[in-house]
């Protein structure tokens, strides 16, 4: 069990790059392109933003937060090695969220769990507790065993501090981080560099008091700020004068504090991009069109029983 990130299988089996993680999922379609062509599914970004349905799991179980990031992301890394169309969804999402309370040690009783998924996906779910027990050995086969979880809310808690930030400012930076896991950025990216990211939106979405979910809206202005402070830090990074006397804003001051380290300022611009496109793209998304190609194949391959 690796104590930090830097020693974790996270960082060693589990961080991607762009291109990696594409190959995965072309192979992946590729190994049965009948089936693929006989179930058509929406893009991997509107798959992502349907399996956030674990919430309403969550929520009738009180699962915790971290528990429920847990679950997100071991759901990401077993469709990152099995095809979607040869699972049920609606277990896999189930099983995900009972394997991530026992490992958060915050267990719910297997029965409970069966239960609870069978009142949420009453069509699709077994009551039969040997299925969610063989689904979550099927999980942990995928995964290897490895299942320790470095998350970027600790980074967050550490850094809050370091920026003076504002129980709003926080609360929002919290927010884009739970965001963050219907995108592929806790597969491409390190937990700090996600809670850098996550500050410095808070800190830009704040003055306009607009709240996270209207960022699509105006994903050009919120970018345009955002890419100026990240754009200042490597300046400063790269020779440029550092600025003189002490930073005016909180923005000016991260910017500051990142010319200072040693964080990959292209990685916090990536994020910030890959980001802001997520909440543009979950405008467009269209939930009952991802419901009905899911349900379709799950139904039609009998994978409900």
């Amino acid at each position: 069990m690796a104590a930090n990130y830097w020693e974790s299988t996270q960082r060693r089996n589990w961080q991607f790059t762009r291109e990696q993680l594409e190959d995965l999922r072309k192979k992946l379609e590729n190994e049965d392109q009948n089936l693929v062509q006989m179930y058509p599914l929406p893009c991997v970004r509107h798959l992502s933003i349907y399996f956030n349905q674990l919430v309403r799991l969550g929520k009738r179980l009180g699962v915790r937060q971290q528990a429920m990031a847990t679950a997100q992301l071991y759901i990401r890394r077993f469709y990152s090695k099995v095809e979607i169309r040869r699972t049920n969804p609606y277990l896999v999402i189930a099983t995900a969220v009972y394997l991530a309370c026992k490992m958060e040690e915050c267990p719910h009783h297997i029965r409970i769990v069966a239960s609870e998924g069978r009142n949420t996906w009453p069509d699709f779910f077994s009551n039969d507790t040997s299925k969610l027990g063989e689904c979550e050995f099927f999980l942990i086969s995928e995964m290897s065993s490895q299942m320790i979880v470095h998350q970027p809310y600790r980074s967050l808690t550490s850094l809050q501090t370091i920026f003076s930030l504002t129980q709003e400012e926080s609360a929002l930076a919290w927010s884009i981080i739970n965001d963050h896991y219907m995108t592929d950025l806790p597969l491409l990216f390190a937990p700090h560099t996600i809670a850098i990211m996550s500050i410095l939106l808070a800190l830009v979405l704040r003055p306009n008091a607009t709240g996270v979910q209207s960022a699509g809206s105006s994903a050009g202005n919120i970018a345009s700020a955002a890419n100026a402070a990240l754009s200042s830090a490597t300046q400063t990074k790269n020779g440029a004068e550092k600025p003189v006397g002490p930073a005016r804003t909180k923005v000016q001051k991260l910017a500051n504090w990142l010319a200072e380290s040693n964080i990959d300022i292209e990685d916090i611009v990536d994020c910030t991009q890959e980001i802001i496109s997520f909440y543009e793209v979950q405008e467009q998304y269209n939930e009952k069109l991802t419901r009905e190609q899911i349900n379709r194949f799950v139904k039609a391959r009998g994978l409900d029983k």
